[in-house]
């Protein structure tokens, strides 16, 4: 396949608005956002960290969805690439008015409750709210908190853009000219790319791939070994903006229909490679609650609504926040090259920082999670200096079953502790078979010292990483142990939850 002409074709499709686009000779590295700017001069959405954490830079993916009708998302342009567009439809704050031609009530909203100051940030928040308001509003202040906590401002504050959330409301799911706007739409995208050939650019600044099925991908990666496989860009997009690397060529999954399902069995949850954090979250909060909560704390929505499960673990980050959590439940990932598929349980997928256990060609189809078997506890705790969108420092996550007041399995895993996420093996040896209780609680926080030497960055220091991890484990016994003993333990009594 060093040539793709044959089998693919060499115009990215989209919609713009309600406008059609045909690009040919696009740099695969121009992001989204330059092209707004730069190529459709719509200087609404705005650049201010270029790595996805700041928020001025939201727009509005839509996507037909299985009902004929469109499913619309965030995500930040400064690290979309241009050709990961195709197929789509992409708004911009300069597409919102309502129906008479007037502002959107989601702008509206931002006048009448002085939601913007300086205006750097408000189309970005703009964007936010209005993929709020295209899924029906939203009253509850979690969820509209969430929703905005990836677009930062620093001088009108969140009190107002809260209030113009709740004030703006949303499309009514019985609201007949909005399903049927959404319906042409999703034709006209259907007609656009249905039994075209799939996108392949062969620029002078590098190749980009987009393959339809896995069987197609994995013959791509066979022939081109070295290429960067692109899921959701939330990382590689940061070797673009901020180490400006040239990656040549790009094989993009998104659009591997095969690689997007999550599955699940009576036993497992089987995530495919290309689903992205927030299509994944409520299926792995079924599996473990904690695990759910977790994945709510990764990045922004506009992250989650990108990243992927299989790019968070085939990256090998030795925080990232997922895996820790995987390898204390057990989980296994798929590995394919060609037609040759390998299982490996996902603690001796990292060897050590920044090398897998994958060989070239190789790729992460699928994750397999197991369920908890009946009485074991499971429990996942995230330490970073914000709540929200921040990098961890330190990740613990445990799976516990106590019998008869002995442990019978245990499983630690780690993030941040670490060149790579692992299991704490002689913290767990120290718990085995013993009483769970306050003297193997010290034992296992000793053998901790053994499992790690953890290494000082900007988010913490050795000394603090080790004690915090140590903490993880104090507060696993307490969340697992009766009340009295939880009490006894802290000294109050409010303290068992």
């Amino acid at each position: 396949m060093a040539n793709a002409t044959g089998s693919f074709r060499n115009d990215i499709r989209f919609l713009l608005g309600d406008e059609e686009r045909s690009l040919r000779d696009v740099d695969p590295q121009m992001t989204v956002l330059d092209y707004l700017r730069l190529e459709e001069r719509k200087s609404g959405t705005k650049e201010g960290c270029a790595e996805g954490d700041c928020g001025a830079c939201t727009v509005v993916l839509g996507e037909p969805n299985d009902t004929g009708g469109m499913g619309y998302r965030t995500v930040n342009a400064c690290i979309q690439f241009v050709p990961t567009l195709d197929g789509k439809q992409l708004l911009t704050v300069e597409h919102l008015k309502s129906r008479d031609g007037s502002l959107h009530p989601v702008q509206q909203a931002m006048v009448e409750t002085h939601g913007s100051q300086c205006g750097f940030c408000t189309p970005g928040f703009v964007m936010s709210l209005y993929q709020l308001w295209l899924d029906g509003g939203e009253d509850d202040r979690g969820a509209i908190n969430d929703a905005l906590a990836g677009n930062l401002c620093r001088c009108t504050g969140y009190g107002p853009i809260i209030e113009a959330a709740h004030k703006a409301g949303g499309v009514a799911a019985n609201d007949a000219i909005e399903q049927k706007r959404r319906s042409d739409v999703a034709a006209r995208l259907t007609a656009m790319v249905d039994g075209a050939k799939p996108l392949a650019i062969e620029h002078a600044a590098g190749r980009y791939y987009a393959p339809r099925t896995s069987d197609e991908l994995a013959a791509l990666f066979v022939a081109h070994p070295d290429a960067t496989v692109l899921a959701g860009g939330t990382d590689v997009g940061l070797w673009v903006t901020k180490m400006l690397k040239r990656l040549d060529p790009i094989i993009y999954i998104g659009d591997v229909a095969d690689l997007k399902s999550v599955t699940e069995t009576d036993d497992a949850l089987i995530i495919g490679a290309g689903v992205t954090y927030s299509r994944a979250h409520d299926a792995l909060g079924r599996v473990a609650a904690d695990v759910g909560e977790l994945v709510r704390r990764i990045g922004s929505r506009q992250i989650r609504n990108a990243g992927t499960v299989g790019g968070n673990i085939a990256n090998g980050s030795p925080i990232g926040d997922t895996p820790p959590a995987l390898i204390a439940l057990g989980a296994k990932i798929v590995l394919r090259m060609g037609d040759i598929r390998r299982e490996v349980p996902l603690e001796d997928f990292f060897i050590t920082y920044g090398k897998q256990d994958r060989h070239k060609g190789e790729f992460v189809e699928s994750v397999i999670v197991p369920k908890p078997a009946k009485g074991l506890a499971f429990k996942a705790y995230k330490i970073s200096k914000r709540f929200d969108q921040d990098i961890t420092a330190v990740l613990g996550a445990f799976a516990l079953q106590v019998e008869n007041g002995k442990v019978t399995e245990f499983r630690a895993a780690f993030g941040g502790m670490a060149g790579t996420p692992m299991r704490a093996k002689k913290c767990e040896t120290a718990v085995i078979g013993q009483d769970w209780n306050e003297t193997t609680l010290g034992a296992a926080q000793r053998a901790l010292a053994q499992d790690f030497a953890p290494m000082s960055d900007m988010r913490a220091s050795k000394e603090y990483r080790m004690l915090v991890a140590q903490n993880l484990l104090t507060k696993l016994f307490i969340e697992t142990t009766a009340p009295e003993v939880a009490t006894r333990l802290v000294g109050k009594e409010a303290a068992y939850v």
